[in-house]
């Protein structure tokens, strides 16, 4: 029997400027120590310079970099015989979406000598178009998935 209790869904009301809950998350991840509004501020200020950079809709920008951004494998420890192997298993969609807006986040906040919003919105450029910390990452998830494939019998 599994130890690891249930994942419960809880609902995330859609932001009121882009009426995304896509976005209603994104604030909530970029949100430190409960202050929404700048969190608020940032995600949109970002969304303005990605509107005058890109000249496109800036939720297309933005969910076509978290599809970017988004693993589709990773690699969990599982103990097996007093060894622990890394082993592949398929992303939920879910968790998806969740490390791309992360990583995302976290390729912004690496940045130096900018506004947030503006680093957020290279960041949310970059990984559109295929390129930047976040899709980085990806890849580098992607390649220790497929050099531990070996082990997947395992899962």
């Amino acid at each position: 029997m599994s130890r690891r209790k249930h994942r419960i869904e809880r609902p995330v009301p859609p932001d009121p400027v882009y009426n995304s809950e896509l976005v209603s998350k994104f604030i909530n991840y970029v949100m430190r120590k409960g202050k929404k509004t700048i969190a608020r501020k940032i995600v949109y200020g970002a969304f303005d310079i990605i509107k005058e950079k890109t000249k496109k809709d800036p939720l297309e920008v933005f969910q076509k970099a978290v599809e970017n951004a988004g693993p589709y494998l990773e690699v969990r420890p599982r103990r097996i015989g007093g060894a622990t192997y890394q082993i592949p298993v398929k992303v939920p969609d879910y968790r998806r979406i969740t490390l791309a807006m992360k990583w995302m986040i976290l390729g912004a906040k690496q940045k130096k000598g900018k506004a947030m919003k503006e680093k957020l919105a290279e960041e949310i450029i970059a990984a559109s178009r295929g390129e930047g910390f976040a899709v980085k990452k990806r890849e580098d998830l992607h390649k220790m998935a497929e050099a531990n494939k070996a082990f997947a019998h395992f899962a």
